[in-house]
């Protein structure tokens, strides 16, 4: 078992509240002082704010809002509390959409990471995560700096020469994406290299069973990260590799998607996360990805709460029949009607035609004051079927496309 990062990680559920009851309020202030969030957080009492369930009643920030408050004030939206030339780097992401960076203290989070993947000093690690315009190489970068490893920064491509490169510095880990590991491992077999890589840290795409088997099996350990680029570490795996356990200086919230109310623990809702950096404090920043708590504490005594990790996309906005409908009006149709537990909106086809059908979970209620709300919410006529509460599957979807594009 591989040491605590610090003693943060093993802290109890009471000193964990404690100083959450501290930083949160000091997060929330910054945030209020900041033009990018507008009178979004105007009349909060930040020192009101000190427990999960308080922030709970912030309204979200997503995508689109960091978007247009960028158009507005470039680079950052006026959402940092350092000026662009402050910052030691400025990246850019599709979109365009700019992020912040700086080289000290690990500003990411990182290290946490890579600690719990075994690595530290006396690794080198071969970081193939991107240096150009997205912060995924620096990322890690930091990361490794935190724990003392040496980098050799490949970045992508050119596999014979990163080969080459692996075998010659004597890498002992590996910093990337989980499938470049292994085009890496079988351009070292073709070129009749044996790399002395044992360790992994992945991100940025899923790493499936059956590659992590592969890589054990070639006596690679491979843990996988949950990061963003506006975001840096979220949650992260350990040697224990039950679930990904929640960054130290994040709060992680799972909620319905299209609106800003946490689910019942155990369901599948979107990530919305609020982290504790002071110089970007992102206040309850949706992510748009999927996932769900899982309950109890990691075997590898890490205390903090879990995640199961990735499980798919929250924004599932559909055409159907020409119009668009998103998840948020979805929320609203609920929201409608107190006796509707849960809605779900199916996308098919019948003949040559588009065909809505609503299934609405409930206790009771009328099934054409539920179709009324259909039209004046979603714009549009479809079939209504209720079904009991608990009917339908737990994944977080409330908009499906069963249409076949093939």
């Amino acid at each position: 078992m591989s040491q605590f990062f610090d003693d943060l990680e093993t802290r109890s559920a009471d000193e964990r509240a404690n100083a959450l009851s501290t930083a949160l309020p000091q997060q929330i202030a910054r945030a209020q002082g900041l033009s990018g969030y507008g009178d979004s957080l105007a009349g909060v009492d930040a020192k009101a704010i000190t427990t999960v369930a308080a922030l709970a009643a912030l309204p979200v920030l997503r995508k689109s809002d960091l978007s247009r408050a960028q158009a507005a004030a470039a680079p950052f939206g006026g959402l940092t509390t350092r000026t662009a030339s402050g910052f030691s780097h400025i990246f850019q992401s599709p979109g365009p959409i700019y992020e912040p960076g700086m080289t000290t203290e690990d500003w990411w989070r990182a290290g946490r990471f890579l600690n719990a993947c075994g690595i530290g000093k006396g690794d080198i690690v071969q970081n193939c995560f991107s240096y150009h315009l997205t912060p995924a190489g620096m990322i890690f970068e930091s990361g490794a700096r935190a724990v003392g490893a040496a980098v050799l920064p490949a970045g992508t491509g050119q596999t014979e020469l990163q080969v080459r490169a692996a075998y010659d510095v004597g890498v002992t880990a590996y910093a990337g994406t989980p499938d470049y590991l292994k085009v890496i491992l079988d351009k070292a077999d073709e070129m009749g290299l044996r790399l002395g890589i044992t360790k992994a840290a992945v991100g940025g795409g899923a790493l499936f069973p059956s590659l992590r088997q592969e890589y054990a099996d070639r006596g690679i350990a491979c843990l996988q990260s949950y990061a963003t680029a506006d975001l840096g570490s979220i949650a992260y795996e350990s040697e224990a590799m039950e679930g990904m356990i929640v960054d130290e200086d994040v709060i992680v919230e799972i909620v319905t998607p299209g609106t800003g109310d946490p689910v019942a623990p155990g369901q599948v809702g979107e990530v919305v996360v609020t982290t504790l950096n002071p110089d970007y404090p992102l206040i309850r920043f949706a992510t748009g990805d999927l996932s769900a708590v899982l309950e109890g504490v990691s075997p590898c005594g890490r205390t903090n709460m879990r995640i199961k990790g990735w499980m798919g996309r929250a924004d599932q906005t559909t055409k159907i029949k020409g119009m668009f409908v998103r998840p948020e009006q979805v929320a609203t149709l609920v929201a409608k009607h107190p006796e509707i537990v849960k809605a779900r909106v199916i996308a098919s086809r019948q003949g040559e035609m588009d065909a809505m059908t609503v299934l609405i979970e409930a206790t009771g209620g009328d099934a054409d004051s539920f179709a009324r709300s259909v039209v004046d919410v979603l714009k549009m006529k479809g079939k209504i079927e209720i079904v009991a509460p608990g009917t339908l599957p737990n994944d977080g979807k409330v908009i499906e496309d069963q249409r076949s594009y093939d």
